[in-house]
Order: structure tokens, then C-alpha cells, then sequence
């Protein structure tokens, strides 16, 4: 509503006419060009996504990854009962633009892995990177390390 109040005093300000011009319009949507932020997720630099469940976290990449990824063709995981470290590389993402590395966010030791990310890596991660109901999408349950401060 302000927007419209705003353009059209400046359309009269201007001695425009304030007529609608869809040509003019931008040939994108703009919920295309921004990624989603869930609550209850902490996001990395890395591009990866925290959930904390009690000892147990999720981890995964998110939508602004996934979407500068294109379609994911292949993805290499680390096998449960293996420990990674804050900011190591534990796993990689193979799409047909590149590769990029999976950096976990947080120290711990792998529970679980998602099993369907390594059959069919592009109907999984291409549709939502973000977990759903109790369907997690790129799930990595960890132990979470925690550090006694001094």
C-alpha cells in the first residue's frame, strides 16, 4: 500500500502517467531468488543447516546451496559410527554444474545416515534440502561433543 502511495506521487511529481506496464516487469519471480530460513535451524557460512534434538542433531545444506548446486547427481557420505570435527569435510555433493565438500557445522559422531541420499541423490535433494515431518532430507544424526568451559 505505501509502495503504490509512493509511486504514485512520484508518477505526479513527474507528470507520469502511473498506468500499469506488465512488459516492463522483471522476467524472474522473486521468491525464486531468495532461499528459505526455518525456524528452529541454525545455518553455518558453509551453507549447511543445524537441528538440535536433544543429544541427537541434523545436518544438512541448505536451499541457497542446493540451489547453486542445479540438479544433484551423486553424493558421497561418511558411514555411522564415524566422528567429524566443527568445519571439517565429512561427505561431497556431485551435481552437473560441480562438486562441493559437506562441512559439518558441529563435532560429534555420526548415528545415522540417509540412505536414499546414495540411491537417488537428485529426487531427494532437488525437491527440499529442508527436513520435513518426520522425513529428514540429507540427514546426518550426531552426538553432539560438548566442551566443559574453563
Amino acid at each position: 500500500m505505501a509502495l503504490r502511495m509512493w509511486a504514485s506521487s512520484t508518477a505526479n511529481a513527474l507528470k507520469l502517467s502511473s498506468v500499469s506496464r506488465p512488459h516492463l516487469l522483471p522476467p524472474f519471480s522473486f521468491s525464486r531468488c531468495l532461499s528459505s530460513v526455518l525456524d528452529g535451524l541454525k545455518y553455518a557460512d558453509s551453507h549447511e543447516w543445524v537441528k538440535h534434538e536433544g543429544s541427537v542433531a541434523t545436518i544438512g545444506i541448505t536451499d541457497h546451496a542446493q540451489d547453486h548446486l542445479g540438479e544433484v547427481v551423486y553424493v558421497e557420505l561418511p558411514e555411522p559410527g564415524g566422528t567429524v570435527s566443527k568445519k571439517s569435510g565429512f561427505g561431497a555433493v556431485e551435481s552437473v554444474k560441480a562438486t562441493s565438500d559437506i562441512n559439518s557445522p558441529i563435532s560429534g559422531e555420526i548415528v545415522e545416515v540417509n540412505k536414499k541420499l546414495t540411491e537417488t541423490p537428485g529426487l531427494v535433494i532437488n525437491s527440499n534440502p529442508y527436513p520435513i515431518s518426520l522425513y529428514y532430507i540429507y540427514i546426518f544424526g550426531l552426538r553432539r561433543t560438548f566442551v566443559a568451559k574453563s
